[in-house]
């Protein structure tokens, strides 16, 4: 990656091991330039999220900013107010947790860094094709570094890896994430029993289903977690959910409260 002298360098940190990677190498290449590395607090992340934080500092030697949404506490604010979980264009809770912190604190001619790993191609290719404006930062495609490297990068250098990582899930996203499918819902209720009931009673209470279910002979249907099944779904084959500053971009305006077929 090409540096201009005076550029800053914007490091999207994600509390996970292929961010923090990706964070070390920036800093280490860009030594002379600005740089401001920023973890986007949602509320619904789990709390050893804030002692990895810590450690990565210490590692990288550099302050990760800590931003959170002016307008809304936590993830379970937006979905109460706005009455909207998730539908086929995405989560209202990625927009107003996440990309909208973004675009208050970047700057058009920052350099920015994401994590995207070696098997993450598509999902830079894709960001880019829809902020086409943005200087893109790939340091784990350009170093050839999988998620597992990653891992085992943070292993090596003595730092405990998140609770997320450890209780078996691909990614260190909120607990209770929207998008994910059947099998990762019922691992939420096997590990956070009283994350599933609230948003079982939440669904309800909206209206609104974060399931589909595929039905013999027919398209798919509302499938609400009080009707799941405690043995459906198989996690470790499911599609991660994508929940972050890489996600499909959606209409910051949403108006889609009614619109969740």
């Amino acid at each position: 990656m090409k540096i201009e002298a005076g550029q800053r360098i914007l490091i999207w940190f994600s509390a996970g091991a292929a961010s923090a990677v990706a964070a070390k190498i920036a800093l280490s290449e860009s030594e002379g330039n600005d740089t401001l590395i920023v973890y986007t607090d949602t509320g619904g992340e789990h709390p050893d999220n804030k002692r990895f934080i810590k450690e990565c500092e210490e590692w990288l030697q550099h302050e990760i900013v800590i931003a959170k949404s002016s307008k809304y506490e936590d993830i379970w604010d937006v979905w109460q107010r706005r009455r909207f979980l998730v539908n086929k264009n995405g989560a209202l809770c990625t927009v107003e947790m996440k990309k909208k912190i973004r675009h208050k604190i970047e700057d058009p001619d920052d350099v920015q860094v994401f994590g995207y790993t070696k098997d993450e191609q598509h999902r830079a290719d894709k960001f880019l094709k829809v902020n086409p404006e943005i200087d893109l930062w790939t340091p784990l495609i350009e170093k050839n570094l999988s998620k597992a490297n990653c891992l085992a990068l943070i292993e090596r250098a003595n730092i405990e890896l998140p609770e997320m990582y450890k209780l078996g899930y691909k990614n260190n996203n909120c607990i209770g994430c929207v998008k994910g499918g059947i099998g990762y819902w019922n691992k939420i209720r096997t590990d956070f029993p009283e994350t599933f009931d609230r948003m079982a009673k939440l669904e309800r209470e909206i209206g609104s289903s974060i399931l589909r279910s595929r039905i013999k002979g027919k398209d798919t249907e509302k499938l609400f977690l009080d009707e799941l099944d405690p043995s459906r779904g198989h996690y470790p084959s499911e599609i991660e959910p994508e929940c972050s500053l890489l996600c499909v971009e959606v209409e910051e305006d949403m108006n889609l409260e009614c619109d969740d077929e």
